[in-house]
């Protein structure tokens, strides 16, 4: 099929994408790389009068790494979160994640911003940022303002982005520590059936800190408390592990689909939440 006729704009900066969000308000949508709005406008899911494309405003762009401090922006693409040498010393696990998703095409096209703005449960870059403590800046027409990661997913595809907002950035401090991120999926390019983010920092022989996530097994990432803080003050040993898995689990929720029963994603889940433990602990 082919999308509904639409007006399409390609505003240079901020504030001329903004401008044109106000004035078509619910007409109007912005695109990043366009791996899940333009799809859903072909399939006729979506109906949109005016598509903003992101594009040519350079200001998204970008990476910056000062000290701890890493900067984002909302239209860099995966392949350059894979190719910068400063984030892959900084935060690893970036790069581990992005070569993860879909493939070669699509990563060189589709951006971190559109990965985590548009609550798809399937993306693996929202329950990442979760892992990370990151922060999340939203620009409007009533200014910036921000958003943690842990607080922005509602539900499946709903966020706290207002329409007439657009997320602009990522920060997050690169505090170090082992880092994993483990997914399955039935074939290259598809969405997780289960997948976890573990990022444990080690004192001597014992976890200092802790911090899992996961993708695909909620109607939205799942950053799971319980499961970080049954690791820290321990060895990591296999009860340790035990325990974090079973809290973890507690946390999800998943539904059945294409992919599986819901049984089989529990168990998959099982799995891969302990090898991205195990990991991250041996990296630590």
């Amino acid at each position: 099929m082919i999308p509904a006729a639409f007006e399409y704009h390609r505003p240079t900066d901020l504030a001329a994408a903004l401008a044109t969000l106000g004035e078509f308000g619910d007409e109007a949508r912005v695109v990043a790389g366009g791996h899940s709005l333009i799809p859903m406008m072909k399939l006729r899911m979506a109906e949109i009068g005016h598509v903003v494309d992101l594009q040519d405003i350079a200001d998204l762009k970008g990476i910056r790494i000062d000290g701890t401090a890493v900067w984002i922006g909302a239209m860099t693409t995966q392949h350059e979160l894979i190719g910068h040498q400063g984030l892959a010393a900084a935060a690893p696990i970036l790069r581990e994640t992005a070569l993860q998703i879909a493939d070669p095409q699509v990563r060189y096209v589709g951006t971190i911003g559109g990965n985590v703005a548009n609550g798809d449960p399937g993306n693996d870059m929202p329950a990442l940022m979760q892992c990370l403590d990151a922060t999340f800046t939203l620009a409007g027409p009533n200014g910036s303002r921000e958003v943690a990661a842990r607080d922005f997913y509602e539900g499946a595809y709903v966020t706290l982005r207002e329409d007439d907002e657009i997320l602009t950035g990522i920060r997050f401090e690169a505090t170090g520590g082992g880092q994993a991120y483990e997914k399955q999926k039935r074939k290259i390019g598809d969405y997780a059936t289960a997948a976890a983010a573990a990022i444990l920092k080690k004192d001597g022989t014992s976890c200092s800190a802790a911090s899992i996530a996961m993708t695909n097994l909620s109607d939205m990432p799942v950053w799971s408390k319980a499961a970080g803080d049954a690791l820290v003050g321990t060895a990591c040993a296999a009860a340790d592990i035990d325990a974090a898995v079973a809290a973890a689990l507690g946390d999800i929720s998943p539904n059945a689909d294409n992919r599986g029963p819901v049984e089989f994603k529990r168990h998959v889940a099982g799995i891969i939440i302990r090898r991205a433990i195990e990991q991250a602990w041996a990296r630590a």
